[in-house]
């Protein structure tokens, strides 16, 4: 069984983010959950707060097959770049430079290894990501 969770409009640049995605791709949920408490990125609070949302939408929705968190593993997880924000920074001379003020969107996707609709999520989600 297979869930999704989106973490949407981060204002922090999908690069950041990007960097501690990398460190927990293809983890349990639980091992993942531990390496981010204690990295000292700002973007660990983000990533951790969307892979526990997903394993809430696992067990919450699965819960005639008893899918238990422990048994979840990360199977894909990727940030796309959201909303730009364009902000002018006053400069000498009366001159201004611009801002770009990035956000960006964290997808998960968690599963528990057995077969079910994770074929149908799958699909969709990279579907999602094209668009």
């Amino acid at each position: 069984m297979e869930a999704k969770a989106v973490e949407k409009y981060i204002k922090m640049s999908p690069r950041k983010i990007k960097y501690v995605i990398d460190i927990v791709k293809k983890k349990s949920v639980e091992q993942a959950v531990g390496l981010l408490s204690v990295t000292p990125r700002g973007a660990a609070i983000h990533v951790r707060k969307a892979i526990q949302s997903a394993a809430a939408n696992a067990t919450e929705n699965f819960k005639e097959y008893k899918v238990d968190q422990d048994s979840l593993f990360i199977k894909e997880i990727f940030v796309t770049q959201g909303p730009t924000q364009k902000r002018f920074k006053p400069r000498a001379k009366g001159r201004a430079d611009r801002v770009l003020k990035k956000s960006a969107h964290i997808t998960v996707l968690v599963s528990d290894g057995k077969i079910g609709n994770s074929e149908k999520i799958s699909k969709q989600v990279k579907k999602e990501a094209k668009v």
